[in-house]
C-alpha cells in the first residue's frame, strides 16, 4: 500500500490553516472537475484532491493523519503502525455510507471504511468568465445583436448571442448574468463579462462617445464656402463650410456621435486636397491664380 501525502496533493505546508486548506481545495477541484477539465488524468486528480480534503478538513482526521509523522513521502510503501486505532472498530469514525463509493485503500486503512466520496455531493458556484467582444461603430451606434464564440468545457466552443447596448463605448464592460462557467451540484453558473473594443473603421474614429471624421474638400470649397454632404453613423447630413476655411480646421456636429446621456458629437476635420494638374489649361489656370492672389503663406507662418 502506498503512502499518500495529502498536504502535497493540495500544495500546502503542514502549518496550513483551515481557510488555506479550503481555498486550495476549491481551486484544485475546479481545475480538475471532469465536467470542465480537458486534462487526461482529470478524473483521477479530482478524486485525489477530494480525498486529501476529506482527510484534512476535519480536525480529528487531520490530527490522526499527522500522528503518522513527517518521514513518509508520497508513494512510499506504507504499513500502519502496530495497534493503529483505525483498525479498532471502537475508534472508527462514524462515516455515512450511502453506497456512492469510497476513497483509496490508504484512506480506508487510516480512517476506516464507509466514507462516501464527497465529490458526489460537490457544490460550487460557477466561475465568472471574461472575454473581449470586437464590434463595429455601427453596432455600437444602433445597438445590434452579436454572436461571440467562447470556450466551453475545455473541449468545445459555444456560440452566444447578446445584444449590444446602443451607445456602448470602447473599454466598457457588459455583464451577462448566468453566462459564465457552469456551477456544480445545482449551484448557479457564473457571469460573463465582455470587454468592448471597436474594429478599425474606414471613415470614423471614436474617442469616448465623440466620433472623428477627416473630410476632404477642394481649394475652392475652402475659399468660397460650400454646403457639403457629410457621413455620420446615423446617416448623411448637410454641413456648411464657411468661406476661408483652412486645412486642419475642426467643425462640430452636435449630438451626431454615439448615443448616450449626453450623446457624443461628431468632430469633422477639414483636409484641403489639391486637384491633379495634368493639362496645359490647368497649369495656366494655376499660373493666373498665382499672379492674381499674390499670396505667400510663409510670409506670416515663419516670421520670427
Amino acid at each position: 500500500m502506498k503512502f499518500k501525502d495529502y498536504y502535497d496533493v493540495l500544495g500546502l505546508s503542514r502549518a496550513a490553516g483551515t481557510v488555506e486548506i479550503k481555498r486550495a481545495y476549491r481551486k484544485l477541484a475546479r481545475r480538475y472537475h471532469p465536467d470542465v477539465s480537458d486534462e487526461h488524468d482529470a478524473e483521477a486528480r479530482f478524486k485525489e484532491v477530494n480525498e486529501a480534503y476529506a482527510a484534512l478538513k476535519d480536525p480529528q482526521r487531520r490530527e490522526a493523519y499527522n500522528q503518522l509523522g513527517t518521514t513518509w513521502r508520497s508513494d512510499d510503501e506504507f504499513t500502519p503502525p502496530p495497534g493503529w486505532y483505525a483498525n479498532d472498530d471502537s475508534h472508527r469514525y462514524a462515516f455515512s455510507d450511502d453506497g456512492i463509493g469510497s476513497f483509496s485503500d490508504f484512506f480506508d486503512k487510516i480512517f476506516g471504511r464507509g466514507y462516501a466520496a464527497p465529490h458526489q455531493n460537490f457544490r460550487m458556484h460557477g466561475s465568472d468568465q471574461g472575454a473581449t467582444a470586437k464590434i463595429t461603430l455601427e453596432d455600437a451606434y444602433w445597438g445590434r445583436e452579436q454572436v461571440i464564440e467562447l470556450a466551453g468545457n475545455g473541449r468545445s466552443m459555444r456560440r452566444l448571442k447578446f445584444k449590444v447596448p446602443a451607445g456602448v463605448v470602447a473599454g466598457q464592460r457588459i455583464r451577462l448574468a448566468g453566462q459564465g462557467l457552469p456551477g456544480y451540484g445545482g449551484e448557479a453558473a457564473g457571469d460573463l463579462y465582455l470587454d468592448i473594443t471597436f474594429a478599425a473603421h474606414p471613415k470614423f474614429r471614436a474617442d469616448g462617445r465623440d466620433i472623428h471624421l477627416v473630410l476632404p474638400i477642394t481649394p475652392w470649397e475652402a475659399a468660397l464656402g460650400a454646403k457639403l454632404t457629410v457621413p455620420t453613423l446615423g446617416g448623411d447630413v448637410v454641413m456648411t463650410i464657411n468661406p476661408g476655411a483652412q486645412s486642419g480646421q475642426s467643425l462640430r456636429l452636435e449630438r451626431r456621435g454615439l448615443p448616450g446621456d449626453p450623446a457624443g458629437d461628431q468632430i469633422v476635420e477639414l483636409a484641403i486636397k489639391m486637384p491633379t494638374v495634368d493639362t496645359d489649361d490647368k497649369r495656366e489656370l494655376f499660373k493666373r491664380m498665382r499672379e492674381a492672389m499674390d499670396f505667400n503663406p510663409r510670409d506670416t507662418e515663419f516670421v520670427s
